[in-house]
């Protein structure tokens, strides 16, 4: 999809053209495959960065990718993302030798600066995060798509396949289930992407290896617990993405095809051939590519062809490891692009993270060349979905192991030494060999993760704060000592005054509303509700219908009142008899002044917010106590206060 002029497929004539272009390509790449015309034995390597833009304020998302873009429109190696809160930076290709990890964090910082000093100009910071911890649902919406045809084109196609809901549902420490009328939870996801080109002529064994190695990377690269509040995978990525672009119908899932994002469906047998064919055949073509090309006819003049339309086509179907064709310098080249790694903690992390790939992909032993003949494929699907939901928590079946071996033992004793060897290869600096797996040898002794770091800090914080607070201080820690520098497995915990002072806490609704609510049904009697409000010691109970929609309110005032009327005779009462209808409800954005006045106005003790007609939380006298005795203590003591969780310096950055 990076490919910008294209066009959804609408009918019978053109997808039929669409697959012609398709079947011409592959013609010519096994053409190019057999005639020897593929560059072999040059090994370069590329990444490309993705970010997530947040609010100086509160942390929650900025939509300033736009805006920041026309800024840097004279560099090429900025680009837009999904939504208008993300932006992807493009490091240019190097080869795999010598200086070259020290070139990625040199090139990395230097645009992540760029990138910073722009974003502040519209109030907003870069984070580097899988996923932002304090983004909301009302965040991922399409009013904040990047408005780009490209992109809309892909919304509206999802939309179209799937005839109906997205579904997302992801089981953690915590459990999150919602339902979406569009794919925008896609752009929730922000990766590091780091790119190896393999030899052509034995690209299966080369991407086997990469299979089997991703769960072990991906145990100790974790940085993706938190989302919409909930922890829930150690990289919750994996789950959303997978499930943001699933347009399969019931009998396909019955069927059980396969997923757009996925690890695939077994081992290769042969050549990149192989890959692209199983692509063509198991998905169907969503877009046309508008520039048109005989690749057979380009092969024949003695040149390259782009083959745009197999190239679209493998764009929108997103293997974790994906093969991916390219030209430099007029020869044609096959990379693995490796999609599992998230954004951040900090470059230097991704760095490490990046040559530890690189360093196993390079020093593949001869013992597993034939990976595929000594581990089942469903065996290396399974690690890495358990290396996705327990970081190095998991363990798993490994070539040569008579029982499961755990995350940490496999990286430390088998697979650092790996990519020693295999950096050793490539004639990598000794210095930065040692700097860079020592960060992971480091990070896996001690278990400190991005996930652990960002899961301990938050749990930590709403020991004593609100969820909104312990959010918002993690999001501005994680920032601050990201442009710090140091990684991840040397951070202290994120801490309160971290999340700024009270302006910038309590500005909006949903900063300070309870969500944690008991709520009846209108049938529910009067007795089990007053109930509910004795043990829980809650003045106010919200009513539901039978569709799960608000329709009601019971205080603590309409108790008393039931019951002094009450007579010995009287039949049990459903609460519709009592409570009190035709609410007066917010939504999460208004500002808290706002919902202050209306309810001194209205001479209301309580407002319910609403999305959709759909409760998400309330707001009472007794937050606005909580709050401002916050307030109070923070002005009678400034030095609490003096953190300047607004204030990050620049400079920082190396």
């Amino acid at each position: 999809m990076g490919a910008s002029k294209v066009s959804i497929i609408k009918d019978g004539n053109t997808r039929r053209e669409a697959m012609q272009h398709i079947l011409n390509d592959l013609k010519a790449f096994e053409k190019m495959m057999d005639d020897g015309l593929f560059e072999s034995g040059v090994h370069r390597i590329g990444v490309e960065q993705e970010l997530h833009f947040a609010q100086n304020r509160d942390w929650r998302p900025a939509a300033v990718a736009v805006q920041v873009l026309e800024q840097l429109k004279e560099d090429p190696h900025f680009t837009h993302e999904l939504a208008q809160f993300n932006l992807e930076i493009n490091l240019d290709p190097m080869d795999f030798e010598g200086e070259c990890f020290r070139r990625m964090e040199h090139d990395l910082y230097s645009f992540l600066k760029k990138v910073e000093i722009v974003a502040r100009r519209f109030d907003s910071h870069a984070v580097l995060a899988g996923v932002l911890p304090t983004i909301r649902r009302e965040d991922i919406d399409l009013k904040n798509i990047t408005p780009l045809p490209r992109y809309r084109i892909l919304m509206d196609t999802l939309a179209e396949l799937r005839r109906g809901h997205f579904d997302f549902h992801v089981v953690g420490k915590d459990e999150l289930k919602l339902t979406f009328e569009h794919a925008m939870f896609e752009a929730v996801t922000a990766s590091f992407q780091v790119h190896y080109q393999a030899d052509p002529y034995n690209f299966g064994r080369d991407y086997n290896w990469a299979q089997a190695v991703t769960a072990p990377l991906m145990a100790a690269s974790t940085n993706s617990p938190i989302l919409l509040e909930r922890r829930l995978w150690r990289e919750s990525r994996i789950a959303l993405f997978q499930q943001s672009v699933d347009v399969r119908n019931e009998a396909q899932l019955m069927r059980q095809v396969p997923q757009r994002v996925s690890f695939g469906t077994g081992w290769v047998n042969g050549s990149a051939l192989e890959l692209y064919q199983d692509v063509v055949a198991r998905y169907r073509s969503l877009l046309i590519s508008n520039r048109k090309e005989d690749a057979m006819e380009v092969l024949r003049q003695g040149k390259t062809p782009k083959l745009y339309g197999l190239q679209v086509h493998n764009g929108t179907v997103y293997k974790w490891n994906r093969a991916c064709y390219g030209i430099t310098n007029g020869k044609p080249h096959m990379r693995i692009e490796n999609r599992v790694l998230p954004s951040g903690p900090t470059i230097v992390d991704e760095v490490a993270n990046a040559a530890f790939w690189l360093g196993m992909m390079h020093g593949m032993p001869e013992e597993y060349s034939n990976i595929s003949e000594k581990m089942e494929f469903d065996d290396a699907k399974n690690n890495f979905l358990k290396a996705s939901r327990q970081g190095l928590g998991a363990d798993f079946v490994w070539p040569g192991m008579s029982k499961r071996i755990s995350s940490t033992d496999l990286i430390l004793k088998e697979l650092l030494p790996i990519a020693k060897a295999g950096l050793e290869r490539a004639n990598i600096l000794n210095d930065d060999i040692d700097q860079f797996l020592g960060i992971i040898e480091e990070r896996v002794k001690t278990g400190r993760t991005g996930s652990q770091w960002l899961v301990s800090s938050f749990e930590n914080l709403k020991k004593s704060a609100s969820i909104n607070d312990a959010l918002t201080a993690t999001t501005s820690g994680l920032s601050r000592r990201q442009q710090i520098g140091q990684p991840v497995h040397t951070w202290q915990l994120a801490t309160l005054p971290e999340a700024g002072s009270w302006r910038n806490r309590f500005h909006s609704v949903q900063q300070i509303m309870a969500s944690d609510l008991f709520t009846v049904l209108e049938e529910d009697t009067v007795e089990y509700v007053a109930k509910i409000m004795d043990w829980r010691n809650i003045r106010h109970v919200l009513v539901e219908n039978d569709e799960g929609k608000l329709s009601g309110l019971v205080s603590s005032k309409n108790l008393v009142q039931y019951f002094g009327k009450l007579k010995s005779d009287n039949p049990p009462a459903c609460i519709r008899d009592i409570m009190t209808k035709n609410l007066i409800t917010i939504e999460p954005d208004t500002s808290i002044s706002d919902a202050l006045t209306l309810m001194k106005e209205k001479n209301i003790s309580c407002l319910p917010v609403i999305v959709d007609k759909k409760l998400v939380g309330l707001i009472s006298e007794r937050d606005f106590v909580r709050i401002w005795e916050e307030v109070f203590r923070e002005i009678s003591n400034e030095d609490i206060g003096n953190i300047e969780g607004e204030k990050i310096i620049v400079d920082n950055f190396q």
